[in-house]
């Protein structure tokens, strides 16, 4: 009886184990500096996050330079929600000298199980202005 009373405990256990290791974390974040991009000009990421979780991507911006991101462009709306999205500078004292650079960090939401990628561009965005200079792609895995 006892034998057969921990064989049932042990594989509890090992089931809650699994069980705990295969959920999604409610929050996931990116992080992509600017010697990140350096010559690369291109990144991809991925990141998995529960249903009503959040996504935190956080990228360099220098706006001072007259580059800066485009509105993120979203795969999937029905996956994958922008909620927000702002501009943090340098911590330093203004006036800030050009080429100062700060970050912009972008909220979403995951709305129901799925997978969603998010493009972000980075440019001057003014017609007849460089485009492109850095790209970020990101694969969104709601679970």
């Amino acid at each position: 009886m006892k034998r057969k009373l921990v064989v049932v405990l042990a594989s509890l256990g090992a089931l809650l184990c699994v069980l705990s290791c295969s959920c999604a974390p409610t929050e996931a974040s990116v992080e992509v500096s600017c010697d990140d991009f350096g010559a690369l000009e291109h990144v991809s990421k991925e990141v998995v996050v529960a249903v009503g979780g959040t996504v935190t991507v956080t990228v360099c911006s220098n706006p001072t330079t007259g580059f800066q991101w485009a509105e993120a462009e979203i795969g999937d709306d029905a996956v994958l929600e922008q909620r927000d999205r702002q501009f943090i500078a340098p911590e330093a004292k203004p006036p800030l000298p050009p080429g100062s650079p700060g970050k912009e960090v972008w909220t979403f939401t995951a709305l129901k199980k799925g997978t969603s990628t998010v493009s972000f561009e980075y440019g001057q965005l003014w017609e007849g202005g460089e485009k492109a200079g850095w790209t970020l792609d990101l694969t969104v895995v709601v679970k």
